[in-house]
């Protein structure tokens, strides 16, 4: 695999993992009432805007998290690492390609954010809320409904399997304690992701089965995930542990850009 390619990786994974330590602190901040917020991707932009040097900092992030998109649509189209063309493969692939488009999207939003050009994505709410409108609104999220509740399942199947061990590198990595902790803040972030993206599900799939005309006011993300677990029985410490375990994700993505191997 080229060279750039690889580094480009590298690049995405630290900024994917930027995202979800400040995710999952902002969280835990918040069930423990420590000034942080429920927040999802786009709201971490916000809370850097108002951080010394915040806008340079969006900028960079942006620019990292279009290096993730980059390397998730190339390793879409051009299967660098011959997961294949059966069945799997190709599921696997459509799933890297629309990651890839997601966090593509929230890069170039950091970016337009940090340049103060902002209005241009006011001046499409129209286009987007329109979309999300009807009987298309209602198939739309139904589709990202039953998508993300793949995207859930399969990280407990990820942990389950012990799959995703098989991308490190072990041999580079110095140390048996090294490589366990590894493995147990994957299984943490793993668990703790895919709660949220199926709490995530729950909600498009619930407004998809009871709402007749879909808009993206009914749309929920992340941050009412977050609200949803708090308002549970003990709350407070499911969403803290939830919101460790997004720290552990975003840590394990630091991990995933020191270790992991590149197969050509």
């Amino acid at each position: 695999m080229d060279l750039k390619f690889k580094r480009v990786a590298v690049l995405g994974f630290i900024s994917k993992g930027i995202v979800y330590s400040l995710t999952g602190l902002l969280a835990l901040f918040s069930a423990f009432n420590m000034g942080g917020q429920k927040a999802g991707k786009l709201a971490v932009i916000d809370y850097l805007e108002n951080k010394p040097l915040g806008n340079v900092l969006i900028f960079i992030l942006g620019l990292g998290l279009i290096c993730y998109s980059i390397w998730r649509i190339f390793e879409s189209l051009n299967d660098p690492e011959k997961i294949g063309n059966d069945i799997k493969g190709i599921i696997k692939r459509i799933g890297f390609f629309i990651s890839g488009c997601i966090y593509g999207s929230i890069g170039l939003m950091s970016i337009i954010d940090a340049l103060n050009l902002i209005s241009l994505l006011k001046s499409n709410s129209s286009s987007t809320n329109s979309l999300l409108t009807g009987t298309t609104g209602v198939f739309i999220v139904m589709v990202i409904g039953a998508g993300l509740l793949g995207k859930g399942i399969y990280q407990f199947v990820k942990v389950y399997k012990s799959n995703f061990l098989h991308k490190f590198d072990m041999k580079s990595i110095p140390a048996m304690a090294k490589r366990e902790y590894i493995k147990k803040i994957g299984y943490v972030g793993l668990i703790s992701r895919g709660v949220v993206t199926l709490i995530i599900s729950f909600f498009f799939l619930k407004a998809g089965l009871t709402l007749h005309d879909a808009s993206s006011e009914n749309v929920k993300g992340t941050a009412e995930a977050f609200s949803f677990i708090q308002e549970q029985p003990f709350g407070k410490w499911l969403l803290g542990a939830v919101a460790i375990g997004m720290v552990c994700y975003g840590i394990f993505m630091f991990s995933t850009a020191a270790y992991r191997k590149f197969d050509t």
